[in-house]
């Protein structure tokens, strides 16, 4: 599947084995949109299917990554609700978006499919994050700050509840004390708090943000086998719902699936012969 031709809300591009999908509404601070929703996950689709990509990175144009749902989209929701019309403006829950069938069926959600896209997705947070921007950025894999960054549940400042999951997202990578801290404050987060808190994997100052972003998803993408990454990523979110027998019983299997691959013998032979790896995720 190729990327979309023409795209209106973000753009795309595919360097060193790293496909950057870049939310663009600067002006906007990058608000949501209906159509932003749409490309990001034609691109998401195209990034997977594309044997070139090894890695991908989520970001925004200009100084935010994501300001949240654009505040048209909340206009009309508020009229909708007042006129009792019933139309929202927030589509429903599309069909499965499961990019990997093989992760559980509530990572299909309209913004937890990040988990189902089969290689690594990267949030790279450049400035203010908010709201479902929030949301987003945690059903990704990982997640690289810029000094600059900063990060806001918001929901409660707007009258709303927490939405697109994030009281699951927190209490994983936060704990149930620090969720409840950001949810009820909706207070903002600055990316050394973020580096503690666990929702950030690193901070880089801002003055080199997009070159250390560019720097560990190129090495990710050159360096480790595109199959090893696949399932480790699938074993990742599929274990957050198991026990530890069913965990160790399927990480046993994938082992020995792996002794008979390309990927395999490769990584044994790139380290005996001392070259760089090349690496097919086969």
């Amino acid at each position: 599947m190729s990327a979309p031709q023409t795209l209106e809300h973000t753009r795309y591009a595919v360097t060193d084995g790293v496909a950057t999908v870049t939310l663009n509404r600067p002006d906007k601070m990058n608000a949501w949109t209906g159509t932003m929703d749409q490309e990001v996950y034609a691109l998401m689709k195209a990034a997977s299917a594309d044997d070139a990509v090894k890695v991908i990175v989520l970001t925004g144009a200009g100084r935010g990554f994501c300001a949240g749902a654009d505040m048209d989209n909340l206009l009309a929701i508020q009229a909708a609700a007042k006129d009792g019309s019933g139309n929202s403006g927030i589509a429903e829950g599309d069909d499965d978006r499961r990019i990997d069938p093989g992760v559980p069926a509530a990572f299909g959600g309209r913004y937890s499919y990040f988990a189902s896209v089969p290689k690594p997705v990267i949030a790279a947070i450049n400035g203010a994050t908010a709201g479902m921007g929030m949301a987003i950025a945690l059903f990704c894999d990982l997640r690289l700050w810029s000094s600059a960054g900063r990060m806001s549940t918001i929901f409660a400042k707007r009258g709303l509840i927490a939405e697109w999951g994030l009281t699951w997202t927190l209490n994983q990578l936060c704990g149930p004390a620090a969720a409840a801290d950001l949810l009820f404050s909706a207070r903002f987060v600055g990316a050394d708090e973020g580096l503690r808190l666990g929702l950030a994997n690193a901070v880089y100052d801002e003055a080199v943000f997009e070159e250390e972003v560019m720097n560990y998803a190129r090495t990710m993408a050159s360096t480790v086998s595109p199959r090893s990454l696949r399932v480790m990523k699938r074993q990742l979110w599929n274990d957050v719902f198991a026990d530890l027998g069913t965990v160790l019983d399927r990480a046993e299997t994938e082992m020995k699936a792996t002794f008979g691959t390309e990927d395999f013998k490769e990584g044994v032979a790139h380290f005996l012969e001392k070259r760089a790896p090349q690496f097919t995720g086969r």
